[in-house]
């Protein structure tokens, strides 16, 4: 094939902002005249960049979808391009947002806005890994030795995910952001005061309430009680009394010693050396928080890295479709084919090499980045494999998969593991083994894909030999 262009959106709904971005992806085929097809983005480039605007709500439990709608239409036109330009692209509903209680009904308004979405609602650990790939530091961990961990800090949350070599480590979120106290900037009136904050408040018996003028001394009070979790979040410092509070799912486990940081989110554009004249500018206390991060232990203690985005650490460029087959030892039940648009989860290099039962502990814990309120999610199981297994390392990545993925057997929702090593038909016989007779479930080999991928798999062709398989990378820019 000749180099094609194709045109992606990546639309971000945050806690506070919203935004959207335009990518050009130059798609080609790498492989010979006598291989299979390899068919990979050779370039990317943003080409339009929207405005960034404040997400609009209804009332601090809906979003508002016909705003939203407008936003998309109107920032088309200034781009000049019209739906049916676009080939591909990703909404991602992220932060407090996500748990607004018409999150679902916004993406499916929003679905019509290009031409084969991914469409997710990010849960806290799901954000964190987008982020930090977003600001680089995936990318930055492969370069720098130790764990490096982004603090992607937007309006309402706070993500954490840590890497090592490439690999996503661990992920966490924390209550904290940049507008959980809103204000008029002109008259210092408080306008929203969030109910964990509500909560540090009152401890500290502060004179912080709604309509009533507030003080920079006292704002700055709660500011460093956030700071001083930020810096425990990373294992800095002595245990707040607001730890436990403020920890919106979980914290990091900091099995490893986190040598580097990047920032990322609205506040990363606020780590401001000195104290601004207009401090309250965007009407809340984002720049304050800004200021007393850039002077915490974060700054003295860690080596902070440079993030390639910030505000837009999220935003997805797009989602761009990579096409590939699999390779030609897999296994699969043929009748829940086809599949769409399910996220990749990739355990670590190092997780690979562990113990069945200690390998299924750690895939049933990160299951749970993906896992939103009580529902099982539906995922792929991406690993590396191994070049020349032996018949007990068959065994025993099919014991810890199998069990790893309990949660998913006991709901009989189909089991899908993805080998990046040729490997998936001793695999996948094995695995079968382990399940109930005639469970639902496909192993594939031969592909290469990252947390936070979507894939989509087709029905068999070559006499059933391959499967057609479709990455849908979340590239950011």
């Amino acid at each position: 094939m000749a180099k094609e262009k194709m045109l992606t959106v990546g639309i971000d709904l945050g806690t506070s902002t919203t935004q959207l971005v335009l990518s050009e992806l130059t798609v080609e085929n790498f492989a010979s005249v006598f291989t299979v097809p390899r068919i990979s983005i050779s370039e990317k480039k943003v080409v339009y960049r929207s405005e960034i605007i404040f997400t609009p709500l209804i009332n601090q439990t809906e979003i508002a979808d016909e705003p939203i709608k407008r936003f998309v239409t109107e920032e088309y036109q200034k781009a000049g391009i019209k739906k049916t330009d676009i080939q591909m692209g990703a909404v991602i509903i992220t932060g407090e947002t996500a748990r607004k209680t018409n999150a679902s009904k916004v993406l499916e308004a929003l679905s019509g806005f290009a031409g084969d979405f991914v469409v997710a609602t990010a849960g806290p650990d799901l954000e964190s890994i987008i982020a930090g790939k977003g600001a680089g530091t995936q990318q930055l961990s492969k370069e720098h030795k130790g764990a490096v961990a982004n603090i992607d800090i937007g309006g309402g949350t706070s993500n954490l995910a840590v890497f090592k070599d490439g690999d996503t480590a661990d992920t966490a979120c924390f209550d904290i952001g940049g507008r959980l106290i809103k204000l008029d900037p002109k008259t210092m009136v408080v306008t929203y005061i969030a109910p964990k904050i509500q909560e540090i408040v009152a401890t500290l018996k502060l004179p912080i309430t709604l309509q009533q003028k507030v003080t920079v001394a006292d704002l700055e009070k709660v500011v460093q009680e956030l700071v001083l979790v930020l810096e425990n979040s990373v294992g800095i410092g002595g245990k707040s009394q607001f730890y436990d509070l403020l920890v919106t799912n979980h914290g990091l486990k900091l099995e490893k010693e986190i040598i580097s940081l990047t920032f990322s989110g609205g506040v990363a554009d606020c780590l401001a050396e000195n104290l601004s004249d207009n401090l309250f500018e965007y009407g809340d206390i984002g720049k304050l928080l800004g200021y007393h991060l850039r002077h915490s232990r974060l700054f003295t203690e860690k080596q902070v890295l440079h993030s390639l985005e910030t505000i837009r650490a999220t935003v997805v460029g797009a989602g761009s479709h990579t096409a590939e087959v699999s390779g030609s030892t897999i296994a699969y039940t043929e009748e829940i084919l086809p599949i769409k648009n399910l996220p990749i989860l990739k355990i670590a290099k190092q997780d690979e090499t562990l113990a069945a039962n200690e390998m299924a502990q750690t895939i049933q814990e990160k299951l749970n980045w993906y896992r939103l309120e009580e529902n099982t999610p539906q995922i792929v199981l991406a690993i590396e494999g191994l070049k020349n297994p032996k018949f007990s390392d068959i065994q025993r990545y099919a014991e810890g998969i199998v069990n790893g993925l309990q949660d998913l057997v006991k709901e009989k929702i189909p089991l899908i593991v993805s080998v990046k090593e040729d490997m998936a038909k001793a695999l996948g016989h094995s695995i079968f083994a382990h399940l109930p007779q005639d469970y639902p479930f496909v192993c594939i080999d031969s592909i290469v894909v990252e947390n936070g991928d979507y894939i989509d798999i087709g029905q068999p062709v070559a006499e059933g030999a391959v499967l057609p398989v479709i990455v849908k990378t979340l590239v950011f820019n």
